[in-house]
């Protein structure tokens, strides 16, 4: 499923920052990345997060938004932030309905896959990347700002 070129199924989901985040809502003004992720506390989660929260400023240069999405509530995103340093919101897809429409849901294992979707400030899908499987780790914050910076 190929979302490029297509308007980004809006959503609006809680977040580990206490407030609920609707996509749209950067429509005009953000590009944003979303990069879906198996779960919270998992080895190569907890690589991948902390290096795009690390490079948060040079988003935020670009003008961009970095969410995390995947199915564990709330709170787990809000303790495993904290534990792991994670600035960045972490929302909460409690029944992959965001994935589905993404296309990443991993139904018959309850997790969504590892995948990136960069959305321009029209709320087009620019880029995406969806892993062969959810342990690879294959496109780097580096990557996902060049592809920003070509925008």
């Amino acid at each position: 499923m190929t979302l490029t070129g297509q308007p980004a199924p809006d959503f609006t989901l809680p977040a580990s920052t206490g407030q609920d985040i609707t996509l749209s809502s950067y429509r005009g003004h953000k590009n944003v990345v979303l990069v879906f992720y198996p779960l919270d506390f998992s080895p190569v989660c907890s690589m991948q997060l902390p290096e795009y929260s690390g490079r948060q400023d040079d988003f935020t240069d670009a003008d961009t938004v970095v969410l995390g999405i995947n199915r564990d509530s709330a709170y787990t995103h809000k303790a495993w932030a904290a534990e792991y340093g994670i600035e960045l919101p972490l929302l909460a897809d409690l029944n992959l309905d965001v994935a589905r429409r993404y296309g990443v849901a991993l139904d018959e294992r309850g997790i969504s896959g590892r995948a990136v979707f960069l959305i321009d400030r029209e709320g087009k899908v620019r880029y995406q990347h969806v892993e062969t499987t959810p342990g690879e780790y294959t496109v780097r914050p580096d990557d996902v700002l060049e592809k920003v910076k070509a925008l």
